[in-house]
C-alpha cells in the first residue's frame, strides 16, 4: 500500500502534484536540487492553498496542516518512500541518472512513475534495475485541480505496478486512464492538432490568434489553444511536438510550427516568463 509519496522536481507541475498528494492525506516529499526551485514551490503551494481558502474549499486549519505535511527538501537522502513521481526536465539521460540515484536509497519495491509527456516509458526502463516497477503517471496542469491522469505501461511494466498507481490516482481523487506506451500517449497525440492547426491558421492564413482563442472558448473550450500553450509553457509544448514529430518519422502532419519555435528562441515561454502569445505584464489577460 502506498502511504508516502516523493515528487522529484519542484517546478509548476511537481509542486502541483505534491499539493494534490498532501491534500489527500499522503505523507509527501517535494525534492529539487535547486534551492530557488524549492522556495518557488513553497510560494506556489502557499498561493494555491490561499486560493482554496478564499473559495472556501478548505479551512484555515486544513491550509496549515496541508502545507506542513509537505517536506520541502534539496537533500536526496530524504527521498525514501513507496512511490516516487518524477517531474523533471524532458531529458532521458537526466531522468535515468535521477532514477539510479533514487533507486540506491530505496527498496526494490518502490515504484517510479514519470510525469513525462513525450518520452517513451519503455526507453526509460532499459537501463534501470527492476524495470517492472517503472511506469508513466502523466498529470495535467494545474495538477492539483485537473482530474485526468494517464497511467502508462511500458513494455516491462508489471500489472501490479499499473494497478497500484491506478489506485493511487483514485485516492488522489483523479480520473486515471490506462494506456500503452506510444508517442504522445493519448492526450498529447490527439491535442497536437488543437495547437498545430491553430498556429497554421494564425501563421499561414493570418487569422488573429486572439480571435481563434475567442472562437474556441465560445464553442465550449475552457481555454483557446494559444492561452493553453502559454499556460503549459512554450518550451514544454514545443518539446512534446518535436518528440511526437520525430517519433512518427517526421510525418508532416505533426511538424512543429515556426510560430512556436520563434517564441522559444526569443525566450517568450508564456505565463512563467511574463510573455508568450499574450503579454502577461499588462495584467489584462484572464
Amino acid at each position: 500500500m502506498i502511504k508516502k509519496i516523493c515528487v522529484a522536481g519542484a517546478g509548476t507541475m511537481g509542486s502541483g502534484i505534491a499539493l494534490a498528494a498532501a491534500q489527500n492525506n499522503f505523507k509527501t516529499i517535494l525534492f529539487d536540487t535547486n534551492e530557488k526551485g524549492i522556495e518557488n514551490a513553497k510560494n506556489s503551494v502557499n498561493k494555491n492553498l490561499a486560493f482554496l481558502l478564499n473559495k472556501e474549499k478548505i479551512t484555515v486549519t486544513q491550509q496549515y496542516d496541508i502545507y506542513n505535511s509537505i517536506l520541502f527538501t534539496t537533500s536526496i537522502e530524504d527521498c525514501t518512500c513507496d512511490l516516487i513521481i518524477e517531474a523533471i526536465i524532458e531529458n532521458i539521460d537526466v531522468k535515468e541518472k535521477l532514477y539510479k540515484d533514487l533507486a540506491s536509497i530505496n527498496s526494490p519495491q518502490t515504484i517510479f512513475a514519470s510525469n513525462t509527456s513525450s518520452l517513451s516509458i519503455t526507453a526509460i526502463q532499459k537501463n534501470i534495475l527492476h524495470p517492472e516497477r517503472i511506469c508513466g503517471m502523466h498529470f495535467f496542469n494545474p495538477a492539483h485541480i485537473m482530474k485526468l491522469v494517464e497511467v502508462v505501461a511500458g513494455e516491462e511494466t508489471s500489472q501490479e505496478t499499473i494497478q497500484t498507481v491506478y489506485d493511487v490516482c483514485l485516492a488522489l481523487k483523479k480520473q486515471p486512464v490506462i494506456c500503452k506506451d506510444a508517442p504522445g500517449f493519448i492526450v498529447n497525440r490527439v491535442a497536437r492538432h488543437f495547437y498545430l492547426e491553430a498556429m497554421y491558421l494564425a501563421h499561414e492564413k493570418k487569422i488573429n490568434f486572439k480571435d481563434i482563442d475567442m472562437l474556441m472558448e465560445n464553442a465550449g473550450f475552457k481555454m483557446g489553444p494559444f492561452k493553453l500553450m502559454d499556460l503549459i509553457g512554450m518550451d514544454i509544448n514545443l518539446a512534446v511536438s518535436q518528440s511526437v514529430y520525430h517519433a512518427f518519422n517526421d510525418n508532416p502532419r505533426f511538424k512543429p510550427s515556426p510560430m512556436q519555435e520563434q517564441k522559444v528562441a526569443e525566450g517568450n515561454l508564456g505565463k512563467k516568463t511574463g510573455k508568450g502569445f499574450y503579454d502577461y505584464t499588462l495584467n489584462n489577460v484572464q
